[in-house]
């Protein structure tokens, strides 16, 4: 029944899905005519913004994420870094030899992926992208039937737990004055600083014990982290005539695994000994320096900077071979390429939504509606609704952060609690949004109308139990 329900809303959503670039075109003419309808052309009310403060809300929009992109890159290509070193592939390879059905796969891809972007969501994408390639190459190859999009699916559920792991960019904001400062007005931190169970520092940092690892975010993701395999495997068809394999949908995956995936030649440059001496040097340089930073600061104040730097150190390590790191960089830098074209699309509708107040004026508007109960519930809601405008973890933290968490001083709301509830609408709808699905998308060849009736089934599942865990332990 559901493998059927699922089949359906695959052929069915997938008929509407526009291609990701386009989606972001369309999004940004959206956007721009909410602001110049139902925005103002200033802080406190006004007439409609004109053309030219339309132009220029956008402009500024557009470049004011570019640092921020820069550390989004660095996350994918550094975790793709890792995934293709030897030992991680081989590990793939032989971790996708494992399934016997494609139940099983779907299951084994799902949790891969997932426990992989718990650790770091970059690594979890590349990781689960080129797990489903892999694992669907193998099924094929043993003559096992294959569904093709069910697999991509999987391998794209990294990003609908990242927030609640360790390169959540919401709570790790919160662990630095820098981060903190940016969300939290000064006569809101005087309210929460005397709050019962606020746990805030002096300075309005927030340390990781009340978000990532609280109880909260332990049963939440946790319990995403169980039951999403279990259900994408129930989504599996049945029957050999309901798949569609990799060359139903004109992919080519080819037969075993290149020397260049492998890692098992190298080039004599690759494996000379400077390019192997530099690595270990540089490597241990990073990896040493964030461990260093670690015992001095404690984990529970990791932020983006030391998440890039210790996977770039881990992949040089793991590589061997500094010239052999800058070809895997150099692979996974053309994910990067839907990145960088589109995110400054998405930025441009941030600076819309935000300059003209209609981002405020959406997440006050729900806030004002709230109790204590129901306001951990509406803004996971809200911030699931702006993540398909701005599916941007950090630019949207930027904004729907100080509201989120000034109204939860108001309501009695701890702040982690209020953070971890933006961090949740924020990944939820990524299952709709096909932004931080391109560079899966580049690796396994499918289209995102393929696999977005099942992200749409894992979004609808997990919604239901965070809003559940919300209203019990938030």
């Amino acid at each position: 029944m559901i493998a059927s329900l699922g089949l359906l809303l695959s052929r069915t959503i997938g008929r509407f899905m526009p291609d990701p670039f386009l989606l972001a075109i369309l999004l940004s003419i959206v956007a721009a005519t909410l602001a110049a309808t139902l925005g103002t052309a200033g802080v406190d009310g006004g007439p409609p913004p004109g053309p030219e403060l339309l132009a220029s809300w956008w402009t500024q929009g557009v470049w004011g994420l570019l640092a921020f992109s820069m550390q989004m890159c660095l996350i994918l290509v550094t975790g793709s870094a890792v995934a293709e070193s030897p030992i991680v592939s081989r590990g793939l390879a032989r971790i996708a030899a494992f399934p016997t059905s494609m139940t099983s796969a779907a299951a084994l891809v799902a949790a891969v992926a997932i426990a992989a972007g718990l650790l770091n969501w970059g690594l979890g994408l590349v990781v689960g992208a080129i797990l489903a390639r892999e694992t669907a190459r193998s099924l094929v190859e043993r003559g096992i039937a294959c569904h093709y999009p069910l697999l991509a699916a999987c391998g794209y559920l990294a990003m609908i737990v990242w927030h609640g792991g360790f390169s959540g960019s919401a709570p790790l904001s919160m662990t630095t004055v820098a981060g903190a400062s940016k969300v939290i007005p000064a006569e809101v931190l005087a309210r929460l600083a005397a709050m019962d169970g606020a746990a805030l520092g002096a300075d309005g940092t927030l340390p990781l014990s009340q978000t990532l690892l609280s109880p909260l975010n332990l049963v939440a993701t946790g319990g995403l982290a169980i039951g999403l395999p279990l259900l994408m495997a129930a989504l599996a068809p049945r029957e050999a005539k309901a798949m569609v394999s990799p060359r139903n949908l004109g992919i080519e995956l080819g037969h075993g695994r290149s020397a260049e995936r492998d890692g098992s030649t190298a080039a004599p440059e690759e494996a000379g000994l400077l390019s192997r001496s530099l690595a270990i040097l540089l490597g241990v340089a990073f990896v040493g320096g964030f461990l260093q930073w670690a015992m001095r600061d404690g984990l529970g104040r990791l932020g983006l900077d030391q998440v890039n730097a210790f996977m770039l150190g881990a992949g040089l390590l793991l590589h061997g071979s500094a010239l052999a790191y800058a070809r895997a960089v150099e692979r996974a830098a053309r994910g990067c390429a839907g990145i960088m074209i589109q995110f400054p699309l998405y930025a441009g509708i941030l600076g819309l939504l935000r300059e003209s107040g209609l981002l405020a004026e959406f997440a006050t508007s729900i806030a004002q509606r709230a109790d204590e109960s129901t306001l951990p519930l509406l803004t996971l809601l809200s911030a699931g609704l702006v993540n398909l405008f701005v599916p941007s973890g950090g630019g949207q933290w930027a904004v729907q952060g100080p509201i989120a968490l000034a109204a939860g001083a108001e309501a009695g709301v701890a702040p982690g609690t209020m953070t971890m509830a933006v961090a949740y609408g924020d990944q939820l709808t990524n299952m709709l949004q096909p932004f931080w699905a391109l560079p899966l998308l580049a690796i396994t060849g499918v289209k995102a109308r393929d696999l977005v009736g099942y992200t749409a089934l894992a979004m609808v599942a997990a919604l239901a139990w965070l809003l559940l865990v919300l209203f019990v332990l938030g």
